[in-house]
């Protein structure tokens, strides 16, 4: 099969979808690699490293997009990439479709094959493709958000672990899966006052276990948030529902009974933000400002950090892409049924059901197609 490699065109966005050595499994394994010329400069690859991997280089993302079977990307195509799309291409990448009708359309018009890391969910109920990204947004957030509560970029101007004799920062979590649990891990590590909140009982319970007496959990309820925030110096919203829009569980009446210069971080962005007054940024341009509470609501966050980024996903994302390459999709999918879920996209048809509920459109599962 040709596979091949374009550089990611999204805002300051430095991933790449496959390292030298991804490159090389799948030239090892009888394929063919084209890449697109600089492609891997962002997260620290030269394009000698590909060729020494085996890799063809080329120089336009057109010709790759033109001559390939299967493209392995990190992020959704945007608008300028949509003419490149051709009947029968397996496309392999986050498509997060729930937010985005235009790209929606343009895959079903073109009938690519859109297989979505996200939606993979394996038999443990694990979503092994989403977690690399999920464990690096979720630390990151905090990261960023004591940050943003510097005076200098609007804050508030407190510091998340305090010092001796000052109050140490409140850390809401709104969401206690693989983001949430990753967010809690750096907010009490760095001294903050944590309280993170799910609707899943037995999740809150394990949180309960892991973390002990140094975070506070709350059943997720509209009362629980509302009171939560209040007193809240950095909101971190991680809620996920795989292929689906996230619930907007942040709400705007909020806003107004907090801190001036207190922060929101969206990590759900991706999925539509679980804020109301969430709108994407990008890193270049990361907050702004709503009834004195600073947004960072960046679509791509673990793009900047892009070295550690790129070698997490791919380790997560090589295996899944050799079983495709192999076999081809169909093949793959009746020998791995686990690769069913993260079929978005077949010939001109909606393929996972919460992308379907969530434009009302009709839903044909995947299997009776493959």
């Amino acid at each position: 099969m040709k596979i091949g490699c374009v550089k990611e065109i999204k805002n300051n966005e430095f991933r790449v979808g496959m390292t030298p050595d991804n490159a090389k499994s799948y030239v090892n394994a009888g394929h063919e690699v084209l890449i697109e010329a600089g492609a891997g400069l962002g997260s620290g690859f030269t394009d000698e490293e590909y060729v020494e991997a085996g890799a063809k280089m080329i120089g336009s993302a057109k010709e790759v997009w033109d001559s390939v079977e299967m493209m392995v990307k990190v992020k959704e195509p945007l608008p300028e990439e949509y003419p490149l799309f051709h009947e029968g291409l397996i496309l392999y990448t986050y498509l997060h479709l729930a937010a985005d009708r235009p790209q929606t359309d343009a895959l079903l018009n073109s009938k690519v094959k859109g297989v979505a890391y996200e939606t993979l969910i394996e038999r443990n109920g694990s979503i092994p493709l989403l977690a690399p990204m999920s464990q690096i947004a979720g630390r990151l957030s905090i990261q960023e958000g004591a940050k943003y509560l510097e005076k200098l970029y609007g804050g508030e101007g407190v510091l998340l672990a305090g010092v001796p004799g000052t109050p140490k920062a409140n850390v809401v979590i709104l969401g206690g899966g693989s983001v949430g649990t990753n967010a809690c891990k750096i907010a009490v590590g760095m001294g903050a006052n944590v309280t993170i909140m799910d609707i899943n009982l037995q999740r809150l319970a394990y949180l309960d276990d892991i973390f002990g007496a140094r975070i506070q959990t709350l059943v997720s309820t509209d009362a629980n948030i509302e009171k939560a925030v209040k007193d809240a110096d950095l909101v971190i919203g991680c809620v996920l529902i795989p292929g689906k829009s996230a619930p907007k569980i942040f709400k705007k009446k909020y806003l107004k009974g907090m801190k001036p210069g207190a922060v929101f971080v969206d990590v759900a962005v991706d999925q539509g933000g679980c804020g109301e007054t969430t709108k994407v940024t990008y890193h270049d341009d990361p907050v702004f400002i709503v009834d004195g509470v600073v947004h960072y609501c960046v679509g791509n966050m673990p793009g900047a950090v892009p070295r550690t980024s790129t070698i997490a996903l791919t380790n997560a994302t090589l295996s899944y892409g050799l079983q495709i390459a192999n076999k081809g999709l169909e093949q793959a999918c009746k020998d791995n049924d686990v690769i069913f879920s993260a079929i978005n996209t077949y010939d001109g048809k909606l393929t996972c059901k919460n992308v379907a509920d969530s434009y009302n459109e009709e839903y044909t599962d995947p299997r009776s197609l493959v």
